[in-house]
């Protein structure tokens, strides 16, 4: 079998970039829309970036740590890349679609691998009506702000937030509150993954609130909601014994 062709991708880091050098004269380097496989090197904020600018090619992509989180990475090595990209097991996850408004009534549209968040952006907590499926199921949430992760992102913001870490491939959604005021120690909810979420911001102008996917911010808004996008599907590759099912579960033993 024919070695792969191979598109490296760098963050910023000094680190990344000197790897990005090494491994592109060791191994050679193509555009990634001409690549079979994409290796980003950087941390997990990298991988999240080189995830979504390659979905459009369907280019499965392998991580390599080079950065200060690497949850969704492999260790980093120099020699023997190819045989681990033969031997690397590929997982596939779906994204969450937010769709906001802001005060303008500016709509924006974005994919969120990990979770869509909301976080006060005034001084006053953020008060949020949650509704699930068109119900509503709390008339008022008082937070500093409040996200929805997917398992994959599960042990990210979310669990930062003390949200609860999901087993990939459930078919579940973490609801997490942050600092929660009212009601009290409310933590979130377990949803559905097919479930569609909507926060409205009351008081807006009083208790502005923003919304991001990922790292994309949608800045100030009044309502979002969220869902699962099945149409969207993101390629991992991870070397074997070392996918997202080992990674969460030895998260949890840390």
């Amino acid at each position: 079998m024919a070695d792969p062709k191979i598109s490296f991708m760098a963050s910023d880091a000094e680190v990344a970039q000197t790897a990005w050098r090494h491994l592109s004269k060791q191994y050679g380097n193509l555009p990634p829309q001409e690549a079979d496989i994409v290796v980003a090197l950087g941390g997990d904020g990298f991988m999240l970036q080189t995830l979504q600018h390659v979905q459009p090619m369907g280019k499965p992509v392998y991580g390599m740590n080079c950065g200060t989180v690497g949850f969704l990475m492999n260790e980093y090595h120099e020699p023997g890349l190819l045989e681990r990209l033969a031997e690397a097991e590929q997982e596939v996850i779906h994204p969450l679609k937010m769709r906001s408004i802001s005060p303008e009534g500016k709509v924006t549209e974005a994919w969120a691998i990990n979770e869509v968040s909301l976080l006060r952006a005034g001084p006053q907590a953020a008060k949020l009506r949650i509704s699930i499926d068109g119900k509503v199921r709390m008339e008022e949430l008082v937070c500093d702000g409040a996200l929805l992760s997917t398992p994959a992102g599960s042990t990210a913001y979310n669990y930062s937030a003390h949200g609860p870490i999901l087993p990939i491939g459930s078919d579940v959604l973490a609801l997490t509150a942050m600092s929660a005021f009212r009601p009290r120690r409310w933590r979130g909810a377990l949803l559905p993954t097919d479930a569609k979420v909507r926060f409205d911001v009351l008081q807006p102008s009083k208790r502005p609130v923003m919304a991001d996917a990922d790292s994309r911010t949608a800045g100030v808004v009044i309502s979002v909601e969220i869902e699962s996008d099945p149409s969207v599907s993101h390629s991992i590759l991870f070397d074997p014994g070392h996918g997202l099912e080992e990674r969460l579960i030895r998260e949890q033993f840390v």
